[in-house]
């Protein structure tokens, strides 16, 4: 394996082998252990020091179930801080099966206009991105397809980063080729616009698995993990009703969010639900699927492809994550307008999480009435014109704020929270405001912690062990649900399947928590480099005061438990 590091502004590849303080870190950790080595912590994101990092995880390449994941990292223009945005779909095993422990994409061109490169084992070239730029991703990924094959991955940006709003993401192909796997957080399409490009193209071709120090021992390994995602009762659930399962498990602990986030239940919960949209999938028959894999080889498939009364297909796929910020907190009670609101926010590569809150945020300012979904694609038609207005909602829910002089604005260093309150799911309060990442569930979700989630007082621990999980699993390339199999095999798995991969010896049992530690603490060090405080591990103030309805409580955890979260580690 070899880094691969491209010079934007002298378009030059060079192959370099990977540095010994690089070898055992992938993915979040990989990009928070290049970033403090490589990166200014205080420049500026969209200047040519920051540098835009491919990373896939340390398990990555083998297509074990949610285990190929890619991971995008850069100096965010949201946060201002570090970010590491990950996703599924073709990237990360593309990479792998290159030679690429990871790709820097560094310094800026001197000349306007963005370019497409194509990687490939002769190398590196770039071609003019004429005809596609200025295009939403689903037509200019249909373009690229034609022209370089279906067999490559591509990694592109919408209108939105070609404008470096700072709610653009990165899109990924999926396995059918479809580009709705988006590394959506952080502004990092904006950085891939500031490197000037458009797409990236990874032709494998020649290329191979990685090779396996021990391949029977991973085999067995793989074996008992697959087996222990396959026979978790959670996977079955997802895999009947997709990440839209949350609705209602949200809504009952008052943690749905709704109104731009003054509610934490939404009367219409039925109408957006895992459970209805499981119903109108299968009503509506093909090419509508409840169950599908974002990445080959997953067995968990809770991704789905929803489609209309008229065989079309609306979107896909469409996520809980979407259906809070773009439905309950806009007061939409629609699918069918939730979807399509959703296609469009992907198709101008933006992060639905921070679009949704950005028109919750407009809402409140009189902007859009509650529950107007007609209205609320006229203004995501203003973020496509490039507007003042749209800038300012693709610039996220911060922007918004700013500009029409809103406090109820649930971000956390700049970037809004995903659809879980922290009023009411306390210990991923404490999540989102103690994370470098920002608020983000994906950052250590405790809604399954089996603790009272309104009690302040037994959230940091709960807290501390999902985050340091979740970093370790976003440095193997795992998904989020994968960890469902990994935490129920009870003899190290991931041990087991990193000395079968790498050879690597005494590795502890815990290696995942190690892992997550590790990138936790890097993270935690660039972003003091960049500036920050503890006063930026606080939730917004007005949500320590203002009691979220039904349970009429606030976010009250001890600040002493928010700033030695971290204590003994750091």
């Amino acid at each position: 394996m070899q880094v691969w590091r491209i010079n934007t502004r002298s378009r030059t590849l060079s192959r370099e082998p990977v540095p010994p303080a690089w070898q055992r870190f992938g993915g979040r950790a990989l990009i928070a252990r290049i970033m403090l080595d490589e990166v200014p912590p205080t420049c500026d994101p969209l200047e040519k020091e920051n540098k835009l990092i491919f990373a896939p995880g340390l398990l990555v390449g083998h297509m074990l179930s949610s285990t190929d994941r890619i991971s995008v990292g850069a100096k965010s223009p949201l946060t201002r801080g570090i970010k590491e945005s990950n996703a599924g779909g073709r990237t990360g095993l593309h990479m792998t099966h290159m030679g690429m422990h990871a790709l820097i994409i560094e310094d800026q061109p001197t000349e306007a206009g963005l370019s497409i490169l194509h990687l490939s084992q002769s190398g590196a070239q770039w071609e003019s991105a004429d005809g596609i730029a200025g295009l939403g991703v689903y037509e200019s990924a249909s373009k690229l397809i034609d022209r370089y094959g279906d067999q490559v991955a591509i990694a592109l940006i919408g209108p939105g980063g070609e404008m470096r709003m700072k709610a653009a993401g990165i899109q990924n192909l999926d396995k059918d080729r479809v580009p709705a796997r988006i590394a959506a957080r952080g502004g990092l399409g904006a950085v891939m616009a500031s490197k000037g490009l458009k797409a990236i193209v990874f032709d494998r071709t020649g290329g191979s698995k990685p090779a396996l120090a021990d391949p029977e021992g991973f085999k067995a390994a793989s074996k008992d993990y697959t087996k222990s995602v396959l026979e978790h009762p959670q996977s079955i659930t997802y895999r009947d009703y997709g990440t839209a399962a949350m609705a209602h498990m949200c809504d009952g602990f008052g943690a749905l969010p709704t109104r731009n986030f003054s509610s934490g239940q939404f009367d219409n919960v039925d109408k957006i639900s895992g459970e209805t949209l499981r119903e109108f999938i299968l009503e509506r028959g093909k090419p509508s699927d409840p169950s599908h894999a974002c990445m080959a080889g997953c067995t968990i498939r809770c991704s789905n492809i929803f489609g209309g009364e008229d065989g079309e297909i609306i979107v896909s796929p469409l996520e809980y994550e979407t259906i809070g910020l773009m439905g309950s907190n806009l007061e939409i009670n629609s699918l069918d307008t939730i979807g399509r609101l959703n296609w469009q926010v992907n198709d101008l590569g933006l992060d639905s999480i921070e679009i949704g809150a950005a028109l919750g945020v407009a809402a409140d300012a009189g902007i859009m009435k509650w529950g107007d979904g007609d209205k609320a694609m006229e203004l995501i038609a203003e973020i496509r014109k490039g507007t003042v207005l749209g800038r300012t909602l693709g610039d996220g829910a911060l922007a918004t704020g700013i500009k029409y002089g809103i406090e109820r604005v649930p971000v956390v260093k700049g970037q809004a929270m995903s659809a879980y309150e922290p009023r009411a799911i306390k210990g991923t309060g404490l999540t989102y405001a103690t994370s470098p990442q920002g608020a983000d569930h994906t950052a250590g979700l405790t809604i399954r912690a089996k603790v009272n989630h309104l009690d302040p007082k037994v959230q940091r621990d709960v807290s501390l062990n999902a985050q340091l999980n979740m970093a370790g699993y976003d440095s193997l390339g795992a998904c989020i649900f994968a960890g469902f199999g990994y935490a129920a095999t009870p003899d190290a798995v991931v041990k087991r399947l990193l000395t079968a991969r790498y050879g690597w010896d005494n590795l502890p049992d815990n290696i995942l928590q190690d892992l997550g530690k590790a990138a936790i603490k890097m993270e935690r060090e660039f972003n003091r480099k960049a500036g920050f405080t503890p006063a930026d591990d606080r939730l917004p103030a007005w949500m320590t005061k203002e009691p979220l309805p039904p349970h009429n409580t606030v976010f009250d955890v001890d600040e002493q438990d928010l700033d030695s979260i971290f204590k003994d580690f750091e």
